[in-house]
């Protein structure tokens, strides 16, 4: 019997019954709340059965009220771990036994290990996004001026605080609501205490988000990170004003549908080098796989798998 498309709690709370005859059988989840569009499935089923592991990845649609007990459920019923996408990332950190020490940093867990009856948390954000620009620009993160949009919480967050563990050359905080910006900045404050000078500029600020602000710090930056959905529907809003972007920038996109937003279309135009959310979610795979497994991740059928699911 082939295994649903999306399970729900009420499913989880009866998950021997309900997926009884299932092969191979469900013991790796995504919880999400929407989860239809998770291609999570397409990126790990490849690399377990790549790597000859008796179990299949599933969605599990699981409401913000349902979380703290769903998640509680996993290790009795034989799971091995769980991903947390939008909304429980901040929830699940407090549904921990146990949280690795980058996560706690991150302040989010978004891989959840059963390990002998604890959930142990993880965060693949911060790790994830690192290789990804490794892969997509041939360039460390440490060696370049940064700008995260959105940087006032959940991913964005998270990569901000993983550029400052990495001692970026100069870190550039955007948000809708400056006062969350500036209170990301002023937590990594001390990642920056350092007598490095790279020219007039400080090596860590917050900006506004305006025309004005962000021209003068785009004028200092190498790579540009979109961490908001702006951009998931045609219609949505422009990111940043067209004429600002450079072709000296490097754009990078979290969102991965569609393939390319109205942001790395404009930065493309303009002679940027860009790409978008899908590398960063390909190695956010291979460290929950990791993590899940203590083995190496099969690269190689989790890409295909996911360009399979893109149509690429």
């Amino acid at each position: 019997m082939e295994a649903k498309s999306v399970y729900t709690f009420e499913d989880l709370k009866s998950w021997d019954t309900v997926t009884h005859g299932v092969t191979p059988p469900p013991r790796l989840c995504v919880f999400g709340d929407p989860v239809e569009h998770s291609l999570s499935p397409q990126l790990h089923n490849p690399a377990l059965e790549a790597s000859k592991i008796d179990a299949q990845y599933v969605r599990l649609h699981i409401s913000a009220e349902e979380f703290d007990e769903a998640v509680r459920l996993l290790p009795a019923l034989g799971f091995i771990g769980t991903n947390c996408t939008i909304p429980h990332k901040f929830a699940a950190i407090a549904a921990m036994d146990e949280v690795d020490d980058l996560a706690r940093k991150l302040g989010v867990v978004n891989t959840v290990v059963c390990d002998e009856g604890k959930l142990v948390g993880f965060n693949s954000d911060g790790p994830g996004f690192l290789r990804a620009v490794r892969e997509e620009f041939s360039v460390d993160v440490k060696d370049l001026r940064v700008m995260i949009i959105g940087a006032g919480g959940g991913a964005g967050r998270a990569v901000a605080v993983q550029c400052a563990v990495e001692d970026c050359e100069r870190l550039v905080l955007v948000n809708r609501t400056h006062n969350k910006a500036k209170s990301v900045a002023k937590e990594l404050e001390p990642y920056f205490e350092s007598n490095r000078v790279l020219g007039a500029k400080k090596r860590l600020q917050a900006c506004a988000f305006d025309d004005d602000a962000l021209r003068e710090q785009l004028d200092n930056t190498d790579l540009i990170v979109n961490a908001t959905p702006i951009g998931m529907k045609r219609t949505a809003p422009e990111l940043l004003p067209a004429h600002l972007i450079q072709p000296h920038h490097l754009a990078m996109d979290m969102i991965y549908s569609p393939l390319e937003t109205n942001f790395l279309k404009a930065a493309r135009n303009n002679g940027a080098r860009t790409t978008n959310g899908l590398s960063m979610l390909l190695w956010q795979g291979v460290y929950s796989f990791e993590w899940w497994f203590n083995r190496d991740a099969p690269l190689d059928p989790m890409r295909a798998g996911l360009m399979a699911a893109v149509g690429e």
